[in-house]
C-alpha cells in the first residue's frame, strides 16, 4: 500500500493538478473570436434575459456538477481541512468525467459554520446544473443538504450519504437473492451511525427493509433510550431495532442475517460472525481496513463479503452510482434527486447482475462495467419525468 501512495504523491506532484479547463470550439481567425466572445456573445445573453431557461441551452450549465467540500471529513482522513482536501475533490471530477462526461469544479469553502457554508454554495449555484457534496461531517451535513435543497432548484446530493446507500442497497439485495433471504423479515446491524450508516439505514427502510439494528460508537441505538444521539440518530432510534436489542455489536450481531459496516478498523472478529445466522452476510466497508477482512469473514462462515476496496470481489464503489446518477438527472434537468430516483438507480444497478451470472463473488457490477452508467441514467432519468421534477 505504501507503494501506491508513494506513487500517486508522484503523480500529483509532476501533474500539479488534475484537471484542466478546455475550449470546445476552436479559435483560429477572428470569426471564430467574434461568435465565442464579443460581439456574437451579446445574443446569447439577450437569450438568457427573455428566457431564464435559456441558460441550460447556451451554457455548461447543462454538463456542470460542482464538487464542494468543507474537508471535515476526508475519506479516512478526518478533518484534515479545505486545502488538504482538494486532491480528492480534484478525483472525484476526473471519476465524473470519465464514467459518465459531466464537467465538474472541485470547490473547498472555508468555513465550517452552516450558514455560512449554504450562503456560499447557493450565491454560486446558479452556473451549475447540481451540486454533489463531498466529504462533509456528520450532523452538519445533514442539515446543509437539507437547506441547499430548499433554497435551489438544481439537484443537491451528498454522496458519502446517497451513492454508498445507492450502491450498497443494490449489493445486498443481490447478496439476499444467493443466500434465499428477502429484504423485509432479514435482520441487519448497521455498524456506524455516522453519515454513511443513517443514510443507509434510512434507504434500507425505504425499500421494504423492517429489521434493522443500528449500532453507535456505545452500542445498539433504540428508542427508550436517546441520550447523546443526534437528532438523525434520534429519528433512526424510533423506527429501527424493533425487538429493542441493547448491548454492543458482539451482543446484537447473534442470530443476525447481516453486518453492514459503515465504522471503523478490526471491529467485527470472525468470532462475532460465528454467532450470526447460517450462511451471514458480511458488508465491511470502512475504508482502507475493513472492519473484517475478507478471509477471516469467509473462514468463519461468511456466505459471501463485500467490502469498499477495489483488490477484493464485491466492491460497494460509489463510483457505481453518482456518476449515473447525475447523468440521468442532468439529462432531463431535474430539479432535485429524490428517493424514486435513488431506489431507481440500486434497482437498475442489482439488474445488471443477471442469475446465471449471480455469486459469492459477483453480486455487485464493476466500477468499470460499460453498462453501469447508461443503466443507472436511464432508470433516473424515467423516475424523475413519473415523479415531475424533471424540466425536459
Amino acid at each position: 500500500m505504501k507503494n501506491v501512495y508513494e506513487k500517486s504523491l508522484n503523480m500529483h506532484r509532476e501533474l500539479r493538478g488534475k484537471l484542466s479547463m478546455g475550449c470546445r470550439t476552436p479559435i483560429r481567425d477572428m470569426d471564430d473570436l467574434s461568435l465565442i466572445y464579443t460581439p456574437g456573445v451579446a445574443e446569447p445573453c439577450r437569450a438568457i434575459v427573455a428566457d431564464k431557461e435559456e441558460v441550460w441551452n447556451v451554457t455548461i450549465k447543462n454538463n456542470l456538477v460542482a464538487v464542494i467540500t468543507d474537508g471535515t471529513a476526508v475519506l479516512g482522513l478526518g478533518d484534515i481541512g479545505p486545502e488538504a482536501s482538494l486532491p480528492v475533490m480534484e478525483g472525484k471530477s476526473c471519476l465524473f468525467k470519465r464514467f459518465a462526461g459531466i464537467d465538474s469544479i472541485p470547490l473547498a469553502v472555508s468555513t465550517k459554520d452552516v450558514d455560512e457554508f449554504v450562503d456560499a454554495v447557493s450565491k454560486i449555484a446558479v452556473s451549475f446544473g447540481g451540486i454533489n457534496l463531498e466529504d462533509i461531517s456528520a450532523p452538519r451535513c445533514f442539515e446543509i443538504e437539507r437547506k441547499l435543497q430548499e433554497r435551489l432548484d438544481i439537484p443537491v446530493f451528498h454522496d458519502d450519504q446517497h451513492g454508498t446507500a445507492v450502491i450498497a442497497l443494490a449489493a445486498y439485495k443481490n447478496a439476499l437473492r444467493l443466500t434465499g433471504r428477502n429484504l423485509r423479515d432479514a435482520t441487519l446491524v448497521i455498524n456506524g451511525a455516522g453519515a454513511a450508516g443513517c443514510s443507509i439505514a434510512r434507504f434500507f427502510i425505504a425499500a421494504g427493509a423492517e429489521n434493522i439494528i443500528m449500532c453507535d460508537i456505545n452500542g445498539a441505538i433504540c428508542d427508550d433510550f436517546t441520550e447523546g444521539l443526534n437528532e438523525s440518530q434520534k429519528a433512526l432510534a424510533k423506527v429501527t431495532n424493533p425487538r429493542r436489542k441493547r448491548g454492543r455489536l458482539a451482543d446484537v450481531i447473534k442470530g443476525a442475517d447481516a453486518f453492514l459496516g459503515v465504522s471503523r478498523p478490526g471491529l467485527l472478529t470472525g468470532d462475532m460472525v460465528r454467532t450470526m445466522a447460517k450462511d451471514p452476510i458480511v458488508f465491511a466497508m470502512a475504508n482502507p481496513t475493513p472492519e473484517i477482512f475478507p478471509d477471516e469473514a469467509l473462514a468463519a462462515g461468511a456466505a459471501v463479503v463485500a467490502t469498499g476496496r477495489s483488490d477484493f470481489p464485491n466492491q460497494v464503489n460509489n463510483c457505481l452510482g453518482f456518476p449515473g446518477i447525475f447523468r440521468g438527472a442532468l439529462n432531463v434537468r431535474a430539479r432535485r434527486i429524490n428517493e424514486e430516483m435513488k431506489l431507481a438507480a440500486s434497482e437498475a444497478l442489482a439488474s445488471l447482475v443477471t442469475k446465471d451470472k449471480l455469486s459469492k463473488e459477483y453480486i455487485i457490477p464493476s466500477a468499470l462495467d460499460p453498462r453501469v452508467v447508461p443503466a443507472v441514467a436511464e432508470a433516473v432519468a424515467a423516475a424523475a419525468r413519473a415523479t415531475g421534477v424533471a424540466r425536459d
